[in-house]
């Protein structure tokens, strides 16, 4: 049993985020809270790391991730970005709890084996801190096996999950517990895939 699994991020901010940082640069998967749910990271361009969260979840391979970025800057490094009407609405609506399916550029999509994935500025300091320190993409998928119910308790993911990751880095704040708004922003008007904690149609307010 590893007694130093579990990180509670609230002790010492910054030193849970050099931890984090440390495990994602290794290749290693770990838990988190975001701005939603918790949820397990990892490096998504680093195939070993992906292997392990889809063994984790009992899961196929052909599934995309949530990424979470830092910012549009970063971002921009990995998608087709060139709609200033879609690059004004991203900036408008984040951070907050909504993910955004976006194309793609060619050498990102060669590394991910896809035209298309997921993108998300997280309305979460840690993350946010974590974000800045390895600006790259961080997986962010929720914490449970396949067809199961998200694990909402960090005592829950330790006792299910302990062998199986890293670190549980928790908060004793109380997170929303409610899925990011997932939307598709690949033509020239955002779709609807799943509505969560932000409403859509507050969304397409903000698109004009």
């Amino acid at each position: 049993m590893n007694n130093n699994i579990l990180v509670n991020i609230d002790d010492d901010p910054d030193k849970a985020v050099k931890l984090a940082a440390e495990l994602y640069s290794q290749g290693e998967i770990f838990v988190y809270p975001t701005d939603t749910i918790y949820g397990v990271g990892a490096n998504p361009f680093n195939k070993t790391a992906v292997d392990k969260i889809n063994k984790l979840k009992s899961r196929t391979e052909k599934k995309q991730f949530i990424l979470l970025i830092n910012n549009i800057e970063t971002l921009r490094n990995y998608v087709e970005l060139e709609d200033k009407l879609h690059l004004d609405f991203l900036n408008i609506i984040w951070p907050a709890p909504v993910s955004v399916i976006l194309k793609l550029n060619d050498k990102t999509s060669k590394k991910l084996n896809g035209q298309t994935a997921a993108f998300r500025i997280p309305d979460n300091r840690f993350c946010l801190d974590l974000l800045n320190q390895i600006k790259a993409p961080l997986i962010s998928t929720s914490v449970n096996r396949s067809n199961k119910k998200p694990l909402t308790s960090h005592l829950q993911i330790k006792d299910e999950f302990e062998s199986e990751v890293k670190a549980i880095f928790y908060t004793k704040s109380k997170l929303a517990h409610a899925a990011s708004t997932l939307i598709k922003l690949t033509g020239k008007n955002p779709v609807l895939l799943r509505e969560g904690k932000i409403k859509f149609v507050d969304l397409l307010q903000k698109f004009s």
